[in-house]
């Protein structure tokens, strides 16, 4: 509407400067090598148009035919680049189908009439990919790297064909290439974070961590989470060494993450230390009431150093109550009335879960029929029971069971991969592993056993040793030392209860010398 406005506009002036110069008619004489020529003023005017638009034809032409080798060559280059860009498209949409004969194809004529362009080298790239060609593959990303433009996506291919030949450190420097560059991008400020976290430096994975957050490569969520977890474990590393430290790093982990449970245990077994009881007992009891652990209930059972059993049993008593009805409730006021030599209350705290135990409920009824009456029989029958019982949670991640948290998984090296749950038995994992060595056994088609690394030994030729105690941070606070394993996950048959075990041996007369030996078999 607006232009419809304008040109109006103009041809209303127009006519009104024609009808304005009509009205004034007048006389022009010009005077030129003995011609003389008189004429109107609007004749000349229509003249001096006439004569400005042949001018203007005539060096069109003329322009023309000396930019005629130019506009051949740019008409060439444009129809060169329309068929490149097509072979380029066809050649895309065949890898995407998977037609490895076609796509090859169209690399070729891609390179052909549009070499050194970036879609043409990564056209190359993902044939040669999808050939299973790796060395094209490295290569053309590695051209792609030389070049300003395609620098990422080249170190980005690179990267990934690193990891498809398990050459992890070839991958972290390609990664830690990457993210030099200011945004970084995601896959490599999130990879380098995974390297550095897989090797036990807690010091730069935080600050690859406030990277990460800085670039805006993950939620303010995440962020907390993750470093509350690298907090908690660079507080595990130093523990022993700098115990002021520890604790202002167990703090700030449990300001991010209140309810994170590895947090809360380790900062309240550090401030009971130090005498600081009630905001100690204030940190359980609120990761408690989120998630209750048989950690917690431990560091809340100790927070008083030299207390009786009966004294611990009060305190566990209360803790409790703030999480009513829980199994680990239950547990743990059995285990404190136990030791207490408070057998009633032991059995009455277990009592809702008798009818179908996990393994931890029969061999907490096991351990009381044993010390509190000396029955071998019926601890044998609830030592039966453990074994084809149900499950407790546990701390796993990626087909493993660690009898502890760790922050990083052994098998995957994923930060914060451990969860407290009920295992699932479908998972297949590793025949054994050790924590302390950090080994991943694989059974061959033989039988044997053959070492295989771990993502950390794949990462890092040799594992710096502040690196393998942070890996492996050690459980200070048990009431008894454990041989600190993570284990595979295996099917367990549901428990069919003492009466359903009518083929069990007979009991002998003489019971096992050591029952703690007995018992942690069936641990």
């Amino acid at each position: 509407m607006i232009r419809i406005v304008v040109f109006l506009a103009a041809v209303a002036v127009l006519a009104l400067g024609v009808a304005w110069l009509a009205d004034r008619p007048g006389e022009i004489t010009i005077l030129w090598s003995g011609w003389r020529i008189e004429t109107s003023v609007m004749v000349a005017a229509f003249a001096i148009a006439i004569m400005t638009a042949v001018l203007v034809f005539f060096w069109s032409v003329l322009r023309t035919v000396v930019r005629s080798p130019d506009l051949l060559a740019m008409f060439l280059r444009n129809r060169r680049g329309a068929k490149g860009y097509l072979a380029i498209s066809r050649g895309l949409i065949a890898v995407g189908i998977g037609d490895a004969r076609a796509a090859r194809k169209f690399a070729l004529e891609a390179k052909r009439l549009a070499p050194g362009e970036p879609l043409a080298l990564l056209l190359t790239a993902q044939t040669a990919q999808l050939a299973g060609d790796r060395p094209a593959a490295q290569r053309a990303f590695a051209e792609m790297m030389e070049r300003p433009d395609t620098r990422m996506l080249g170190l980005r291919g690179l990267f990934v064909e690193a990891q498809r030949r398990d050459d992890m450190l070839a991958a972290r420097a390609y990664a830690e290439e990457a993210a030099k560059t200011a945004p970084a991008p995601g896959w490599a400020g999130q990879a380098v974070l995974e390297f550095r976290v897989a090797v036990g430096d807690w010091s730069a994975a935080l600050a690859a961590l406030e990277s990460n957050i800085s670039s805006r490569l993950l939620d303010r969520a995440s962020y907390r989470r993750q470093r509350a977890v690298l907090l908690t474990a660079r507080a595990l590393e130093i523990e022993e060494t700098d115990r002021d430290s520890a604790v202002a790093l167990a703090l700030e982990a449990v300001k991010l993450a209140p309810t994170f449970v590895p947090a809360a245990a380790l900062t309240g077994a550090l401030l009971a230390e130090r005498g600081e009881l009630r905001k100690a007992g204030r940190i359980v009891e609120r990761a408690w009431k989120a998630n209750p652990h048989p950690d917690l209930a431990e560091a809340y059972a100790h927070l008083r150093f030299g207390d009786s059993a009966r004294d611990r049993l009060t305190r566990v008593q209360a803790l409790a109550q703030k999480a009513p009805g829980h199994i680990e409730g239950a547990l743990a006021v059995s285990r404190a009335a136990l030791d207490a030599r408070e057998f009633e209350k032991a059995r009455a705290a277990l009592a809702p879960f008798i009818a179908t135990p996990t393994r931890r409920v029969a061999l907490l009824m096991a351990e009381i029929a044993q010390v509190e009456y000396g029955d071998d029989g019926r601890a044998r029958e609830w030592m039966a029971r453990a074994v084809h019982a149900g499950r407790d949670p546990a701390w796993t991640a990626d087909g493993l069971i660690s009898e502890r948290w760790l922050p990083v998984s052994p098998a995957s090296g994923r930060l914060d991969a451990f969860e407290w749950k009920v295992p699932l038995a479908e998972l297949a994992g590793p025949d054994v592993q050790s924590a302390e060595a950090g080994e991943l056994p694989a059974v061959t088609d033989a039988g044997a056993a053959e070492q295989k690394p771990t993502f950390a030994e794949k990462v890092s030729e040799k594992t710096p040793p502040s690196a393998e105690k942070a890996s492996a941070p050690r459980a200070k606070r048990t009431r008894k030392a454990k041989v600190e394993t993570v284990i595979p996950l295996v099917l367990v048959p549901d428990d069919p209860g003492p009466e359903a075990d009518t083929e069990r041996e007979p009991v002998p007369e003489h019971p096992p010398a050591n029952w703690s030996k007995l018992r942690q078999l069936f641990k």
